[in-house]
């Protein structure tokens, strides 16, 4: 069980109180590794909930699992020059392959005999091994479309961590595909961006912006990337899901290629999509409160917990009774629930833990609710507090996990809502990104130099180019020159 510790309130200190909440909800910690987290229990199990969600999504829109190589070849990542040039800074290299005692006495030390005849690079994305893979795979059109997933962890190095949001290594999920033409391939690539919007929208109650990333934004090699952007509490943006076109680009570096109907050999258009544990960190700063975590109840691991109240064996073995028969009654409908019996603790210190670990709901149940027919019932997102009636409790507590998970959702809109500023004036624009951070939405020209700029004065990143373009032309932010299209500005994580 977490340790106990107050925790900063946002308006005090935002960070802070992230990391709070991750400890408080007992969800993570740092590893002796430095950069690397311990994913505990609990936060595993929001995790797997998550990935069990994204996966019957995933094979549902016709593709399949499989597992690649850890380690990548160096040469692998020279081949495709936008490529190495964007993961060049973050890559682990492996040198050699054994480890002999010191001769000192002092542990063990890297055998110099045992060098590789060529370096292994930990993978920081995985398009390089597995493009190699289908060269091999893929012949002809009737080998088309290749729709594989993968679930594995990466590692992109990086030295000023924070637990699930940037870490040395996470988890993720990464799709890589191959088709005949760009048209499947782009189709594909906006259809598995529409799949993170509903992962994100209707089961993690986030307020996403979807749109395309800017040229010096894309992913490193690719023709076009695609994005979902929420927006945290403190106005900053949290980049929730990728799909990215990739072109030709990797087909004509690994040489995939397959030959058409007419026989003329040709190169594959390929995407690749990812969603990784970044997304519990937007998850936590969407929803969560000065008290600790809230979690919506389709992703929450306990969706309601029992706490028994009780002073004498009696009291304990009727109230202990009643306590399963709810609990029984609500895994009847499919409502994850849980008796908490830990007679070591007192009432108090347990409704306290799951408040901070975000349970949607709690019920208590004691002596005098039993002999009233009723029990008292607490929803943790608004924390009323109001006694039912126990014999339709199922029914009214699997009507107000529905309401939460809406709740929630209408909550982060209207934030989101509140939060987003339509500026055409750029000493404007400084002002409210410095005072007060949300989405800027601002025509801009396109040019990479404006961007940069911008992003240097303001610290505001070009986060997406909106899919939902309807005020026409103007003149760009920056420069004032003409530009057809907004684009959200926004400090980002």
């Amino acid at each position: 069980m977490a340790q106990e510790k107050n925790i900063t309130k946002r308006d005090d200190d935002f960070s802070q109180w992230y990391l709070d909440v991750v400890e408080a909800a007992d969800m993570a910690e740092h590893s002796p590794v430095r950069g690397c987290m311990v994913i505990k229990p609990y936060g595993y199990a929001i995790w797997e909930n998550i990935r069990d969600i994204l996966d019957r999504m995933i094979k549902a829109t016709g593709h399949v699992n499989a597992y690649f190589p850890l380690f990548i070849p160096k040469s692998f990542l020279s081949k495709e020059a936008s490529h190495v040039e964007g993961f060049a800074k973050e890559c682990a290299v492996v040198t050699h392959y054994r480890l002999k005692n010191d001769p000192d006495g002092k542990g063990v030390v890297v055998d110099p005999e045992a060098k590789l005849e060529e370096e292994l690079i930990v993978r920081p994305t995985s398009e390089t091994i597995m493009y190699s893979m289908y060269a091999k795979w893929i012949q002809s059109w009737r080998d088309l479309p290749v729709l594989i997933n993968q679930w594995a962890n990466v590692v992109r190095w990086e030295m000023r961590t924070r637990l699930f949001l940037r870490t040395a290594e996470f988890l993720w999920q990464e799709g890589h595909t191959a088709h005949a033409t760009h048209d499947e391939a782009e189709t594909e690539t906006l259809k598995m961006l529409d799949v993170y919007k509903d992962l994100a929208e209707n089961y993690l109650a986030l307020s996403l912006v979807p749109g395309q990333k800017s040229e010096s934004e894309k992913f490193a090699g690719a023709l076009r990337t695609y994005t979902i952007e929420a927006m945290m509490q403190d106005g900053k943006a949290l980049q929730a899901g990728t799909s990215h076109n990739l072109g030709q680009n990797f087909a004509k570096a690994f040489e995939v290629m397959f030959a058409d109907k007419d026989g003329e050999r040709k190169h594959v258009w390929q995407t690749s999509w990812g969603l990784s544990t970044r997304i519990m960190g937007g998850l936590i700063m969407t929803h969560s409160d000065d008290k600790g975590l809230v979690l919506p109840p389709k992703i929450a691991p306990t969706q309601v917990v029992i706490v028994p109240i009780y002073k004498t064996p009696e009291e304990q073995a009727s109230v202990l009774s009643v306590a399963q028969e709810i609990e029984q009654g609500l895994k009847a409908k499919q409502i994850l629930a849980k008796t908490d019996n830990r007679d070591f603790l007192t009432p108090g210190a347990k409704f306290n833990e799951w408040e901070k670990k975000g349970v949607p709901v709690r019920i208590e149940i004691g002596p005098k609710d039993i002999a009233s027919g009723k029990a008292v019932f607490v929803r943790r997102d608004t924390g009323t507090k109001q006694a039912i009636e126990i014999s339709p409790l199922a029914e009214v507590i699997e009507k107000q996990l529905q309401q939460m998970q809406i709740d929630l959702f209408e909550k982060a809109k209207a934030y989101r809502k509140a939060k987003t500023f339509h500026i055409d004036s750029y000493e404007e624009f400084k002002k409210v990104i410095e005072e007060t951070p949300g989405f800027i939405y601002s025509y801009w020209c396109g040019s990479e130099k404006c961007e940069a700029e911008i992003a240097e004065e303001t610290k505001a990143s070009t986060r997406c180019i909106p899919f939902d373009q309807t005020e026409g032309s103007g003149k760009c932010i920056k420069c004032g020159r003409a530009a057809e299209k907004k684009i959200i500005f926004a400090k980002a994580y």
